[in-house]
């Protein structure tokens, strides 16, 4: 007597052996994301420091290229003074105001990106 077999079974696998968990939020990230009073507040703070920061920045170079029409009307030489056949208003205006500006520019930025690396290593680690 033999005994009938049934269906045969097979064994079905996945190659992925843990199903997929959600991802941690961290707490700021998640208060931002939902828009609750706490992000906002943080949001604002990230904001104010943004600000703060072109704030100073423009200050400084107002500082500096506003106080070239001091020095000339301060020190009359200068308005007349040449280097290489110019007029050293012209070379100052003409020249050297774009370093100012470049370097303030990569002032800015250099801050802007700390800041936001401050903020986001802030929110994510609560």
């Amino acid at each position: 007597m033999s005994t009938p077999e049934g269906p045969r079974r097979v064994r079905v696998t996945s190659p992925r052996t843990s199903a997929a968990r959600r991802p941690i939020i961290p707490t700021g990230t998640r208060e931002i994301d939902e828009q609750t009073r706490l992000g906002e507040i943080y949001m604002l703070s990230l904001v104010q420091s943004q600000l703060r920061l072109t704030l100073a920045v423009i200050a400084g170079v107002l500082l500096v290229l506003g106080s070239l029409p001091l020095l000339f009307w301060l020190v009359p030489p200068t308005r007349t003074l040449s280097i290489f056949g110019l007029p050293l208003p012209w070379v100052i205006l003409g020249i050297l105001v774009y370093p100012v500006v470049y370097v303030a520019a990569r002032v800015y930025v250099r801050n802007a990106e700390r800041i936001e690396a401050e903020f986001t290593e802030f929110v994510g680690r609560k």
